[in-house]
């Protein structure tokens, strides 16, 4: 189903940006997790609007309620179902959208699919899907943090051709969220800033790159040939709204190496196999090999800007649009959540499948 993701930890969000809510259910979370709204909420106000002048201004509480699968504080193996309402639509914002098709967006394709489609915000092409995602991510990285201890990072690593130095360990949450634009890098972060402020007063809008580590990842997880770690991990990036490119490791750049420049050594080390090098990302063989899960993510600039466009109505005459509603100028800094979010979906998944596979049965 096209609005359902994973095989063992299965997620179904639902919902439109101007609806009465949007929410997730979630199934397959195994009993006697210890779960706290609280912990979800967390998640939820990283990604949620109005949280600073470089986003946008809608102002959504985006307050999560539960309502099943939780019993006294812990989960019960049964489906969670999780809502947000919508509180600060402003459908009169799209009127001119009803007859034109905002260029880039998923208007046209909306409506050549299904023959409907709802100009409201974008409806169910709008970002504020991305709620049960990151819902739903959050139960999954804590299922791998207390399962495996596994830490999920993203942040931004450029924005426009601003572009941060590269890391050389893995950055705290709290340095990923000491400046709204979640990148790391202080004096980077603060050209970030001004660039998209600039843009946004111009009525346009601007892209980048997200970058993701995942340390403690055991090694095993993934599967051969069609659901390959990476691929899954390419299709849950590629899902998100907005992304337009997915490399893990080298990625594109690794082409210009030879294989005995790229090739990933391995050592003994402590008792376990290693690798010298992490070209592969992480992944070899479509299967986790126990470095650290590292990759990037293309986001295109926001599609709707308030400036003229030429564009076509739904009769096809030529017509002129100027973007209207609450935008991000740059989707990235919002984003960032949504990736660890998804990141941790892949994970749990593979995580749950390499259990059930590696149990000890009698024949």
């Amino acid at each position: 189903m096209p609005n359902s993701f994973g095989k063992l930890f299965t997620v179904t969000t639902w919902g439109e940006s101007h609806g009465g809510a949007v929410g997730v259910v979630v199934d397959g979370c195994p009993p006697r997790l210890p779960l706290n709204p609280v912990e979800i909420q967390a998640e939820l106000d990283r990604r949620r609007p109005g949280q600073s002048d470089i986003v946008s201004p809608r102002k959504e509480a985006d307050q999560v309620e539960i309502l099943s699968g939780l019993f006294e504080g812990r989960t019960t193996g049964t489906p969670i179902s999780m809502l947000v309402r919508n509180t600060d639509a402003r459908p009169g914002a799209y009127d001119e959208m009803r007859e034109k098709f905002r260029p880039s967006h998923a208007d046209f394709t909306y409506l050549a699919k299904f023959g409907i489609r709802d100009h409201q915000g974008g409806g169910r092409s709008s970002a504020r899907e991305t709620i049960g995602r990151v819902a739903a991510g959050a139960i999954a990285r804590k299922i791998l943090r207390l399962g495996n201890r596994v830490e999920v990072r993203a942040w931004v690593a450029r924005i426009h051709d601003i572009v941060a130095p590269p890391l050389r360990r893995l950055p705290t949450l709290a340095e990923v969220e000491a400046s709204p634009v979640r990148c790391p890098h202080a004096a980077t972060a603060a050209a970030m800033i001004e660039r998209i402020k600039a843009v946004r007063a111009a009525g346009d809008s601007l892209g980048g790159l997200i970058e993701c580590r995942v340390h403690g990842v055991p090694p095993g997880l993934g599967e051969p040939v069609f659901d390959r770690l990476e691929a899954d991990l390419a299709k849950a990036m590629l899902s998100l709204p907005a992304t337009k490119g997915f490399e893990i490791g080298s990625g594109f750049a690794g082409t210009l190496l030879k294989g005995s420049e790229h090739n990933d050594l391995f050592v003994a080390r402590g008792g376990r196999v290693r690798t010298l090098t992490n070209n592969s990302g992480g992944v070899q063989g479509g299967i986790s090999n126990g470095e650290d899960l590292w990759f990037r993510i293309a986001f295109k600039p926001t599609a709707t800007i308030l400036r003229p466009q030429a564009t076509v109505d739904v009769r096809g005459r030529p017509a002129v649009l100027t973007g209207r509603g609450r935008h991000d100028p740059c989707v990235l800094p919002r984003a960032v959540p949504m990736v660890e979010a998804m990141t941790g979906l892949v994970l749990v998944d593979h995580w749950l499948r390499q259990a059930a596979q590696n149990r000890t049965f009698k024949f």
